[in-house]
């Protein structure tokens, strides 16, 4: 449905995140590597990141509804852009869904940027007057940032058992920390010098990806990651 990527460590470009890199999220709305559902991710893009320039910035947000491939602004301003903390997708929409940058991830309260890589009955969710989209990705976001982040693993479950089909990968950043589930389609996770990547899948071949078993959070604060099970209905 999606690919997505957050980035948790020392500042870098915004290009050597999600274009350089030889399968990174340019590449995956072609030619997805391990995309279980859909075959391209053509229905929109957007990056969020915090200026390392400008110590507890808001959230800034870069979202189109055309493919990442032929935004040629974003090519050329990406490099310039640096920060410590990113989030990036890439969209399939769902049948039915509209098409439009307000639709495309990462949506944000003002504090925390948040993509989700998925699926989800609408019907299952509270209306929301601040979500920002009627796209299910978005009403799941105006739920989650209504409950907490602190309570990401118990609304995760919660929505999990309201709709046994659905695919529940969020990633959400605040600058600080990155935070992430698994619940119905891949993660994996880099560990570098420099930082930490979570991902959709791995941007590049490099051997430390190691592979984010399914039902789990995932918390990344400072070096430190952490995976805890998501205790659901199977």
């Amino acid at each position: 449905m999606c690919r997505h990527l957050g980035w948790l460590g020392e500042p870098v470009s915004v290009a050597s995140l999600v274009l350089d890199p030889p399968s990174g999220l340019r590449v995956q709305s072609y030619a997805p590597r391990r995309q279980k559902h859909g075959l391209v991710n053509a229905d929109g893009w957007g990056v969020g990141f915090f200026s390392a320039d400008v110590p507890g910035d808001v959230p800034r947000r870069w979202r189109s509804a055309s493919p990442l491939w032929g935004d040629v602004s974003f090519a050329s301003v990406s490099p310039a852009l640096r920060s410590g903390c990113v989030v990036a997708a890439v969209r399939s929409a769902t049948v039915g869904m509209p098409i439009e940058a307000s639709a495309s991830a990462p949506f944000s309260d003002g504090a925390w940027l948040l993509s989700h890589n998925g699926i989800v009955d609408r019907g299952v969710l509270p209306v929301s007057s601040a979500a920002e989209s009627t796209v299910d990705s978005a009403v799941l976001a105006a739920l989650i940032f209504d409950r907490g982040l602190d309570n990401l693993a118990d609304t995760i479950v919660e929505v999990g058992a309201a709709d046994p089909g659905a695919r529940l990968n969020i990633l959400v950043a605040n600058g600080s920390r990155l935070l992430a589930t698994t619940w119905g389609d891949t993660l994996s996770v880099l560990r570098r010098d420099d930082g930490v990547v979570l991902a959709s899948e791995p941007f590049d071949d490099h051997p430390d990806w190691r592979d984010v078993p399914d039902r789990h959070l995932v918390e990344v604060s400072g070096s430190q990651v952490t995976l805890t099970p998501l205790k659901g209905p199977s």
